[in-house]
């Protein structure tokens, strides 16, 4: 049976000066990394949802972090070791396991996008001593800058990833300190007061 060329080349073309079009893996800020970010955090989120992570409300590969090795993960707290389960889960997750370094997990009152808020929750909720755990030995590649010349010429691409628990200490979660802070409606009323003056600064 005789089938027909779903298409064909006339001509091929050749630039000795090229205008290379793409979007190269640099330093965050890029548009490549943007993109990323975006993607890779919805698919961590719907990861996590099919292995039964209950209560995520939030997930984000940052680009500081190249969308893949710093990730956050907002979640509500449930049950003792509820964080640890999001974060280990995520870190040998099919969509960041290669690669990652690191993942912090904070509670549903943090925004993941908000560095701020993210360093914030983990000055005042996490104890390096007990929220902190290292897992080694885990999938690395050759694009992992911390791979040593000799371990790529064995091709030992190892590395470890380390688990940040930011949120509060679940035993004691509703005994923990309240969030010392003015309330949306305080902070439009001075915002409102002064915009025009700050506008006015620019």
């Amino acid at each position: 049976m005789r089938h027909e060329p779903v298409f064909r080349v006339k001509a091929l073309y050749q630039r000795n000066d090229p205008i290379v079009l793409g979007s190269p893996p640099v330093k965050p800020p890029s548009g490549k990394v943007y993109t990323q970010a975006i993607l890779r955090s919805a698919a961590l989120e719907e990861d996590l949802e099919n292995a039964g992570v209950p209560d995520v409300k939030s997930v984000w590969c940052h680009e500081a972090g190249s969308a893949r090795m710093f990730v956050v993960i907002s979640l509500r707290q449930r049950y003792a070791g509820h964080a640890r389960q999001a974060s280990a889960i995520a870190l040998q997750s099919r969509t960041i396991a290669y690669l990652s370094r690191w993942v912090m997990v904070v509670d549903d009152d943090i925004n993941p996008m908000d560095l701020k808020e993210v360093i914030w929750a983990m000055s005042t909720r996490s104890n390096p001593e007990k929220d902190v755990d290292i897992l080694r030995q885990t999938w690395s590649g050759p694009l992992d800058p911390l791979i040593s010349p000799e371990d790529k010429k064995r091709r030992e691409y190892f590395s470890s990833k380390a688990i940040i628990d930011a949120c509060r200490p679940f035993p004691w979660r509703n005994e923990f300190p309240e969030v010392c802070e003015s309330s949306p409606a305080l902070k439009e009323q001075v915002l409102s007061k002064w915009r025009q003056s700050l506008e006015h600064d620019k």
